[in-house]
């Protein structure tokens, strides 16, 4: 496990109008690696990943991306869009010298990593998302549909207003980390109760898991010391204008070979069939070349199975044109 002894090396560069940390291992003149994390993650939840990828071989490279731990936050919503954080993403690319890469993402990271590959389809060899596969284009803006689905107080919706969800999360940080990291499960969709905060939807568990340490959590805390939540929230009130945003892209399709993880306990995929996941992803994926449940593997996939997780990365980067399913 990467830890304060480990050959991971951070900087921070500038990009697209604002400063991110960095965390790299590997040659710097292997092929490179871009692994972009989710909520309310950073560079550490590619921990496992950053040790096996970059032995392997591999310029591995984990971005704090904006909002959050090392990296700048800007102060307004609309700096959060999806376009933002594709340009994040490039300008990586840029300050590490790639011309191309294999974009991976976990969670939030999972769109970024689509969407890097759907608009700048010549930076990307590949493209590898876990938990979060790419949906068809909505018809219609994003929230409305989402609370025709799952009720008004469904915990995105919950999060669009500004300041609540914020001063919940930021008033104990270390129990948010710890209910968040270990409280979802895949028993239905997150709904906020009445009077309640978007922690009263998560399963209060006294222990940790085996694949998260208090160690692990000292990191996490001391990494969103500096910013709180409120840049990753942000993401999410973003949702109505990421759709206005790329309506250009309506029904297209992306082109770079695909790899799709999750495991089958993940809320976000929760009860799907993954045959009919898997049609899914072929009617916006050209290319995809496998996608796979992982049995008993909840939604931080990359921390809960880094092995199988770790082997795939570096098979399907190895040459994604060429990976098929073991």
């Amino acid at each position: 496990m990467i830890d304060s002894d480990s050959d991971v090396r951070h900087r921070t560069v500038a990009v697209n109008g604002i400063e991110l940390h960095l965390a790299e291992s590997g040659p710097d003149d292997g092929p490179v690696v871009l692994l972009l994390h989710g909520f309310p993650e950073c560079w550490y939840s590619w921990r496992h990943q950053l040790d096996s990828l970059g032995a392997a071989g591999f310029h591995v490279v984990a971005p704090d991306q904006r909002g959050y731990g090392r990296s700048d936050a800007p102060a307004a919503v609309e700096d959060y869009t999806v376009l933002h954080l594709v340009g994040d993403a490039v300008g990586v690319l840029d300050a590490v010298g790639a011309e191309r890469a294999v974009v991976v993402g976990h969670d939030w990271g999972a769109p970024v990593a689509w969407h890097t590959a759907l608009l700048r389809p010549d930076r990307v060899r590949g493209v590898a998302a876990l938990s979060v596969p790419h949906l068809p284009r909505t018809p219609s803006p994003p929230t409305p549909l989402l609370a025709r689905r799952y009720g008004e107080r469904f915990y995105q919706l919950w999060f669009q207003e500004q300041g609540p969800a914020d001063a919940e999360l930021a008033a104990d940080p270390r129990g948010a980390l710890r209910r968040i990291l270990t409280g979802i499960g895949g028993a239905g969709p997150l709904v906020v109760p009445p009077g309640g905060g978007f922690l009263d939807t998560l399963a209060d568990r006294p222990e940790l898991p085996g694949w998260l340490t208090e160690h692990d959590l000292d990191v996490f805390v001391a990494e969103f010391a500096s910013h709180g939540f409120t840049g990753g929230l942000n993401w999410y009130r973003n949702l109505d204008r990421n759709w206005a945003l790329t309506a250009a892209w309506h029904g297209a399709r992306i082109t770079p070979p695909a790899l799709y993880l999750a495991g089958d306990r993940d809320t976000v995929v929760a009860g799907v069939d993954v045959d009919a996941l898997t049609a899914t992803l072929r009617r916006t994926c050209s290319d995809l070349r496998e996608a796979r449940l992982l049995p008993g593997c909840g939604h931080w996939t990359q921390q809960e199975r880094p092995a199988e997780v770790g082997a795939a990365l570096a098979a399907f980067a190895t040459d994604p044109d060429r990976y098929s399913p073991t």
